[in-house]
């Protein structure tokens, strides 16, 4: 009997080690299982748009998976180059496609690939798709009937087309936020792409003007060196931390491997934390560009967010991690922003998923609205919510390795975490410890990668060292 990869999709896809589970043939049953969810909703002859980031063989990986689809008849649209996960989302519209398919691991280290799947609404699919999804693949394991056609026989046939999917993408950025604005406002801005997908677009964006991007880490590399993986947070942006420093910026971004994850640093080069970057995109859409409706955050999103709602009479829902639940709460209330911790975040008239070019567009527009620097809008933000601060701790697991059993620990909770009064614990999610004054701690396996995660936000960097400190020797690690 032959062993089949048990392959599993976390909080958005399935991710693997390249030539270990991350195989041509293993590339293929995803495929395959895609083709059969679009056949049996009724959805194929829609069509599937295809893309891939910088990775190791992601191309060639991309290719598998369009002989795939071609094979089956689907029509299918088939990046012409390295694309970002929004720009093939915001594709899948624009097509009205039934599907599409990522070959990413987006933040996950170069030893990874991935596969993303993305429904006909163009967000991360809902865990009844994913569950769908995993039952066809592991049938197309099972039988073997995995059907394939050469790639220049499918685009000779016209079953494969290999668009440029940037322009329709770009061109809708105008309506979201103010690019004139951006491109006259005579900024210095620093662009780290940390050798991904998102590589050249802000430059395309804003075009001739005053304002002047200079690219970082721009180059296709899929080793990713001088960084542990491709997030944008502060221990993997050591190297343009250090040239920002020596730089007169006005503001740097960054973006994740497959660019839908946004990273910045202020004008001095310090890094801003994610949960304040998302509240300041939320005063960006309730104060700037008048917007009323709610705002959706994952648990471990900043109780920022919470205080911005009362101060301006709006709706809060909270998800669990994964734009799974972020982006399928967004649409069913129709969200004005809705956003992680990881720095993935989404906002109306976009695409319902996390987008970092467009995160980082909207940023360059709060500076110019307000008229202030990246360290002055922090400053803006506490006088508006009071101090938060925030830190996430990641600890690497082995195979076997001790997992706490998050329902034991929020059963015996300790009275205090960092000298914070523990009010009460919940376990949607690992276990939330909800704190005085509005603070929390979370103990979290993570759902795409060999990770126990702590996070916790308080009211001074002090106060969280101590709040990861006491929530380590909680989880036993």
């Amino acid at each position: 009997m032959v062993e089949h990869t048990d392959i599993k999709f976390g909080t958005d896809g399935w991710r693997a080690l390249i030539a270990r589970d991350y195989t041509f043939e293993n590339v293929r049953a995803c495929a395959e299982g895609v083709c059969r969810l679009l056949e049996a909703s009724g959805e194929a002859g829609q069509g599937l748009v295809i893309g891939y980031d910088t990775r190791w063989g992601s191309p060639e990986f991309a290719v598998e998976t369009a002989q795939v689809s071609a094979a089956h008849g689907i029509k299918t649209w088939l990046a012409d180059r390295v694309v970002p996960t929004p720009v093939l989302s915001y594709t899948l519209l624009n097509h009205k496609a039934g599907g599409g398919i990522v070959i990413t691991a987006s933040h996950n280290s170069s030893l990874w690939n991935g596969f993303k799947y993305k429904p006909s609404y163009a967000g991360s699919a809902s865990q009844k798709i994913v569950d769908q999804l995993e039952g066809y693949i592991a049938a197309a394991q099972a039988d073997g009937n995995i059907l394939s056609m050469p790639l220049a026989d499918a685009e000779a046939n016209g079953v494969v087309e290999r668009p440029e999917m940037a322009p329709p993408y770009l061109s809708n950025l105008s309506s979201v936020v103010d690019i004139e604005a951006i491109r006259h406002a005579g900024l210095k801005v620093g662009f780290d792409a940390m050798h991904g997908a998102g590589a050249g677009y802000f430059e395309t964006a804003l075009g001739a003007g005053s304002t002047s991007i200079d690219p970082l880490r721009s180059n296709r590399n899929p080793a990713f060196p001088g960084m542990g993986q491709p997030e944008p947070i502060a221990p993997n942006l050591g190297l343009t931390i250090d040239h920002a420093r020596s730089r007169a910026y006005d503001v740097v971004l960054a973006t994740d491997g497959d660019a839908d994850r946004l990273g910045v640093l202020d004008e001095h080069g310090n890094f801003i934390s994610t949960l304040s970057i998302f509240a300041l995109l939320c005063l960006y859409q309730l104060e700037i560009r008048g917007l009323k409706g709610p705002v959706v955050r994952s648990l471990t999103q900043s109780s920022m967010i919470d205080r911005l709602a009362d101060l301006y009479g709006i709706p809060i829902y909270r998800t669990s991690v994964g734009f799974k639940y972020v982006g399928q709460k967004m649409m069913d209330v129709d969200a004005v922003a809705a956003g992680e911790e990881s720095g993935g975040y989404a906002f109306r008239g976009n695409i319902p998923e996390r987008d970092g070019i467009l995160s980082g567009l909207m940023f360059l527009d709060l500076m110019v609205k307000t008229g202030r620097r990246p360290s002055e809008l922090v400053s803006m933000l506490a006088e508006k919510v009071g101090e938060h601060h925030y830190n996430r701790l990641d600890i690497t697991l082995a195979p076997g390795a001790f997992k706490p059993d998050t329902h034991m620990l929020a059963a015996n909770p300790p009275e205090s975490i960092g000298g914070l009064r523990v009010l009460s614990t919940e376990t949607p999610d690992g276990v939330l410890y909800l704190l005085q004054n509005g603070f929390w701690g979370l103990i979290r396996p993570s759902g795409t990668e060999p990770l126990l995660r702590i996070y916790a936000e308080g009211d001074s960097p002090q106060r969280v060292d101590e709040m990861l400190a006491d929530l380590r020797t909680l989880s036993g690690n």
